[in-house]
């Protein structure tokens, strides 16, 4: 065999051996099964679900997004959270959220700016239900993050601002976190030095909180 035939056969073999790898990578990758996600779950909150304060990453929804890829890898949580953020801005916002997202499951931590502005709670009440109310429309289930003030704004202010998010949840058939900030509430050490936004050593605190309920929600 001559020089020129062999080096014509080591290239038409090297052609072939790609061919043949080209094809076994497509045929591998065709078999690689793609993750599916069943399950989409939209959070609008305000200041203290997005990570006001705190090195990114270390916010009780990004916890939760950990949690979840251990337990539940075909959840998806799209953070729609704004700092300083009220009931009538969720109103606002919401529909649009809903389009654009189409998720299974609605979580609403708002209110807490309603409250530190003194505004009516006549309509925070209604802000939270309409909502409510239009994220059910759509066949999504509502998760509701209960809040509660200190009691310097009134018995009367802070006892029905507190029980308004239990009565909206029964009366709308709701997921509902009774009290957000458990367990931190009365530990100053658990807040940053503004005394109002929980800090990196609260989150996981929160994301627990917010998992306890939101777990029976989850296919």
């Amino acid at each position: 065999m001559n020089s020129f035939s062999f080096y014509r056969r080591m290239i038409l073999l090297g052609i072939l051996g790609l061919s043949v790898g080209l094809a076994s990578l497509q045929h591998a990758q065709a078999q690689q099964p793609t993750q599916t996600i069943t399950e989409r779950i939209l959070i609008i909150g305000d200041s203290l679900s997005a990570e006001y304060g705190l090195k990114r990453g270390t916010g009780w929804v990004e916890l939760l997004k950990q949690s979840l890829a251990k337990t539940h890898p075909s959840a998806e949580i799209i953070n729609a959270s704004i700092s300083g953020d009220t009931t009538s801005g969720g109103v606002s916002r919401i529909k649009a959220l809903l389009a654009r997202t189409k998720p299974n499951i609605v979580l609403i931590e708002l209110g807490a700016n309603d409250a530190l502005r003194g505004l009516p709670l006549s309509l925070t009440r209604n802000n939270i239900l309409e909502m409510v109310r239009l994220a059910k429309e759509t066949g999504a289930q509502v998760l509701l993050a209960g809040m509660q003030i200190p009691p310097n704004y009134g018995t009367e202010y802070t006892t029905a601002f507190r029980e308004l998010f239990a009565q909206i949840a029964q009366s709308e058939q709701t997921g509902l976190v009774p009290f957000f900030l458990e367990g931190i509430a009365d530990r100053p050490e658990m807040f940053q030095a503004d005394t109002i936004h929980p800090n990196e050593q609260a989150q996981p605190i929160l994301m627990g909180n917010v998992l306890e309920k939101l777990a029976p929600m989850l296919r």
